[in-house]
């Protein structure tokens, strides 16, 4: 049955299947390693099987701009490469951009900043960037938002996240449970953790759930569940939740018999009150809790990029290179400061 009359269907762009974007471009051989690689990791860490190491998550808010992406991803390889027995560094790569009212939803809708409908570019793009990145050697991290998009890029993502807006949403978490990788399950914009336990308990167990399957057919899938979700805490209506008391109950809530470390802090957002000046501090804290033995701490999340603050979004016109057009960031200085003296208080 065709819900669309033959006028409406004028206004659909048809995409291409996730399997077509994929087979024109590629994850190559070398990528496939490192992406397997940066989850095991990642998931030594959730266990506890590496407790000396953080997992530091950290890039721009969304990406507008591949330049400035590749350029931040180039810095971030090389820091990584200073800091790897003290810390686990991925780069934040978010192409959909969540809105509470309207504004710029992301490069996969809106690659060339005209602020006009969703460009059959925006998937290939960002795809191409993925890879590029990977190649590289550089993990990379997203939100997944929109469930339709995940099979265009969850080959390239080393580690996922649900967001504040979609953590109570069935559909999402039975999303988590078929992908592959670590997914941070954040708590509600009021700041309740237990809406984010119960994301993790869902996504958790086997669902059979309505989807599409890599040629964009629907399907029902049968998902085995994701035993490697856990809490990401960025606090909330009811303020911050980077604290010691806070981070001990997430984990009493959730009461896993197989995350030894459950919980990521996310430095901006409401527990920084969503002034970026204030990530510093955040992070301080927390690697602090780490190096006085709260092992109940996986790591952290800060919005980064080579500039700090944000820009306005004018569609159409050109925009500074390398600063944010949502969220306010952190400028690669201070990134690099902070990241440096975390090293350092684990070492």
């Amino acid at each position: 049955m065709n819900f669309l009359s033959e006028e409406e269907t004028a206004c659909i762009s048809r995409l291409p299947s996730a399997r077509k974007l994929r087979a024109e471009i590629p994850r190559s051989e070398t990528s496939g390693g490192f992406v397997s690689k940066f989850r095991g990791e990642i998931e030594a860490i959730l266990e506890g099987r590496d407790t000396r190491r953080v997992l530091i998550v950290c890039g721009p808010c969304s990406i507008h701009d591949t330049n400035a992406a590749l350029e931040y991803a180039e810095r971030l390889q090389a820091l990584s490469d200073r800091v790897r027995d003290e810390a686990l560094l991925v780069m934040r790569t978010y192409f959909e951009k969540p809105r509470s009212v309207a504004g710029w939803k992301g490069m996969v809708y809106d690659p060339e900043l005209a602020g006009a409908r969703a460009d059959l570019n925006g998937l290939a793009i960002a795809r191409r960037l993925l890879a590029c990145i990977n190649e590289n050697g550089m993990p990379c991290a997203t939100e997944f938002l929109n469930p339709l998009l995940a099979p265009y890029f969850q080959d390239l993502i080393s580690y996922g996240s649900i967001g504040a807006r979609t953590i109570e949403s069935q559909i999402h978490r039975e999303l988590a449970a078929g992908l592959p990788m670590p997914i941070g399950m954040k708590n509600s914009l009021s700041g309740d953790i237990q809406s984010a336990v119960n994301a993790i308990k869902a996504s958790s167990r086997p669902h059979s759930a309505f989807s599409t399957d890599d040629m964009g057919r629907t399907c029902i899938a049968h998902l085995d569940g994701n035993p490697m979700s856990h809490v990401f805490l960025r606090g909330g209506r009811s303020g911050s939740n980077c604290d010691i008391d806070s981070i001990r109950l997430a984990a009493r809530l959730l009461g896993s018999d197989r995350l030894r470390r459950p919980v990521m802090v996310d430095c901006s957002h409401a527990n920084s009150e969503k002034d970026f000046r204030k990530q510093g501090v955040n992070a301080r804290k927390v690697a602090q809790l780490f190096g006085e033995g709260v092992r109940e701490v996986a790591g952290i999340m800060l919005e980064s990029n080579l500039k700090e603050g944000s820009q306005a979004f004018r569609a159409g016109t050109r925009h500074d290179t390398g600063r944010s057009i949502t969220d306010g960031c952190i400028g690669w200085i201070e990134t690099e400061s902070i990241v440096l003296e975390i090293a350092r208080g684990i070492n």
